[in-house]
């Protein structure tokens, strides 16, 4: 499996390409502020193919760059239907303190073909097969990704802004709540194997079994009794 990942745009948001090998067709995992020039580069180099754009969630450091992306390679982009509205909307999802800076350079809106993602959905792209999970707490409609753990090759999670190592995602701006953010760790992250991998929205890879021992946040919900969760 081929995962080509980098940093882009002002808040340094992880833009991943997945496929099953270099030259193949590929999935493009929240291509966000600047990140198109640098999806192109990626494309180029690993000679792939994009099928689809999906995304972790909605706010305008994931998606900035969805639409130019979309259009040059006439993909559709898949995001959780109660996101969807910041794709058109990324001031009334961030706040106008910080969306405003930097609204006279992007181009928002929705790409041509939007498709909704649910939880528990299977999505079958480029010879993938992703799991995805609802995950509140960041935002309504954070969702992560996982593929299974395959021959010697460990599963990978691509957990968006709900895990990162040593932290969680904030949950101040419009749509974030903490309750919720901690039940989303419980349920989605905590039954993972500890040699998932975790790719982050932000920041450094890491693993399930690292942050159940390190993160704070993961490692208090590891202690606590589950009562029902």
């Amino acid at each position: 499996m081929l995962i080509a990942g980098f940093p882009a745009g002002a808040w340094g948001t992880n833009c991943y390409l997945v496929a099953p090998a270099a030259g193949e067709e590929c999935v493009i995992i929240d291509p966000g502020h600047q990140a198109a020039a640098g999806v192109e580069e990626a494309l180029a180099k690993h000679r792939l193919k994009p099928v689809a754009v999906v995304l972790t969630h909605g706010h305008i450091d994931h998606v900035a760059s969805v639409v130019p992306v979309c259009g040059a390679h006439d993909v559709p982009a898949w995001i959780h239907p109660a996101d969807r509205y910041m794709m058109s909307d990324p001031e009334k999802a961030l706040g106008r303190s910080i969306g405003m800076p930097l609204m006279g350079e992007l181009t928002v809106g929705e790409p041509d073909d939007v498709k909704e993602l649910a939880d528990g959905a299977e999505l079958k792209l480029a010879g993938l097969d992703f799991t995805v999970s609802h995950a509140p707490g960041h935002t309504k409609g954070s969702v992560t990704f996982r593929l299974p753990e395959q021959s010697d090759i460990p599963s990978v999670f691509f957990s968006g802004d709900l895990l990162f190592a040593g932290s969680v995602g904030r949950t101040d701006l419009p749509g974030g709540d903490h309750a919720e953010m901690l039940e989303s760790l419980a349920r989605v992250c905590l039954p993972l194997d500890d040699s998932t991998v975790v790719l982050a929205g932000h920041g450094s890879q890491t693993t399930i079994g690292r942050e159940r021992a390190t993160n704070p946040y993961l490692n208090g919900l590891a202690a606590a009794p589950r009562r029902g969760m």
